[in-house]
């Protein structure tokens, strides 16, 4: 599988210096670094120069956090100081280049390549600047972590990983490059046995080993559609936290499959050998209970993977340390798919399922982006369990209980949302 690269010019030694400079630019030595990826570093803040503090702290050394819905519940768009975060490889040596939320330094932009190649008969190989000179759209899309809510899985049985609860997740505005216009008016003449493109990021594995982070889609997959080539979140250059300077971003596609530090787009006649692809990020074709289906037994055959977000919702609140008092409250919180249809229900109970109710669902802002939604209730003196579970044009629902979907790596949790409060 070819590697993800650079401009040759800018060796990834050279990248590495350039971005370790960057990080005293940003404040950021090389010493406080180290410290920050510490296993004992107690802060968000500490370990990502510019993040909020109080973020839940999954991983340390990765810089992996997600974000309290108290803070998520906040924006419409999710600012990228709160932002959930996920990487995949320990940079050691220039750890300032995803541990700021300031744009990647202008050195690295204008060196920055985007390499087409494949089984085509013209590869071409693009800048920043060449995207930048082209006509830009925007799309307002839900970024989840394949892994969100994992840790709710633990009611079966634990899975290895981040136990992430809900707040791996945001409602994010990119801007960017259209991807399928952006193919044709390349004219690179990909050969009848191109039937998959496979996006290739510059980051890279911790040992020779291991494998490359790629991911693949087929080419005739709709979602493809609406994909760009990311240059701006938030209306700002995207943190290299984010994926900048460019991102694929697939609107309703978990978050593996909007690749970050975007090198390269393949075409191909088959999925990428990527264990990230062929192994990794995904779910049994049919269900699958403990001992059964092992986190290596995944195969291009008996598994697919992590693409379309399942429809789901998430109370914003009360939550449990808000202080709601007994009487009439508002519930409110969000719901979002995978874009292919309008969520057109959410349903409430207050008491734990015995009586629902439909909420009043705003109008959301694109089809890949949350939907607010909010409905009356009585709370009790004493213990009451919120739900909440949403539905779309499709007929497609929230189960009763997600534990139906147990799988060994714990993805894509989008059972009925829970939140017991006392009052």
């Amino acid at each position: 599988m070819t590697k993800p690269w650079i401009a040759p010019q800018l060796s990834r030694r050279d990248f590495g210096k350039l971005v370790g400079a960057a990080g005293l630019a940003f404040g950021v030595s090389p010493a406080a670094l180290r410290a920050a990826f510490a296993a004992d570093a107690v802060d968000s803040a500490q370990i990502i120069s510019g993040k909020a503090s109080g973020m839940l702290i999954h991983n340390a050394k990765l810089a992996v956090m997600e974000t309290p819905l108290k803070m998520l519940r906040e924006h419409d768009h999710t600012p990228k100081e709160i932002l959930f975060n996920r990487f995949h490889y320990p940079h050691e040596g220039d750890a300032a280049w995803y541990a700021t939320t300031s744009a990647p330094p202008e050195d690295i932009v204008k060196n920055w390549t985007i390499r087409f190649d494949g089984l085509v008969q013209r590869p071409r190989t693009l800048t920043i600047a060449d995207l930048q000179a082209r006509p830009q759209e925007k799309r307002v899309s839900v970024l989840q972590c394949a892994g969100n809510g994992r840790s709710y899985y633990a009611a079966k049985q634990k899975v290895a990983g981040g136990q992430w609860q809900n707040g791996g997740l945001g409602n994010v505005e990119w801007e960017g490059v259209p991807l399928r216009p952006l193919l044709d008016d390349l004219k690179m003449e990909p050969s009848p046995e191109a039937h998959w493109l496979t996006a290739e990021g510059w980051d890279q594995p911790a040992t020779p080993e291991g494998s490359d982070f790629a991911k693949s889609y087929h080419l005739a997959d709709p979602a493809l559609d609406n994909a760009i080539l990311a240059l701006k979140m938030n209306g700002e250059p995207i943190p290299a936290q984010n994926g900048g300077p460019v991102r694929l971003i697939i609107p309703g596609y978990y978050g593996n499959m909007n690749v970050k530090l975007l090198t390269t787009l393949l075409f191909a006649a088959a999925e990428s050998p990527s264990a990230f692809q062929s192994v990794g990020y995904r779910m049994p074709l049919v269900p699958v209970e403990p001992g059964q289906f092992e986190a290596n037994d995944y195969t291009v055959y008996n598994s697919v993977p992590t693409y379309g977000h399942k429809i789901k919702s998430v109370i914003f609140s009360p939550l449990p340390d808000d202080g709601a008092k007994a009487g009439d409250a508002e519930i409110t919180g969000v719901a979002f798919n995978d874009g292919e249809a309008a969520i057109t229900m959410v349903e409430v109970s207050a008491d734990g399922g015995k009586t629902w109710q439909e909420a009043e669902i705003k109008p959301a802002e694109s089809p890949w982006a949350w939907y607010h939604w909010s409905a009356k209730a009585k709370l009790a003196s004493g213990s009451n369990v919120l739900m909440c579970r949403a539905t779309d044009a499709l007929g497609r629902t929230q189960p009763m209980d997600g534990l139906t979907r147990w799988n060994p790596r714990g993805y894509e949790w989008n059972g009925v949302d829970r939140v017991e409060i006392t009052v």
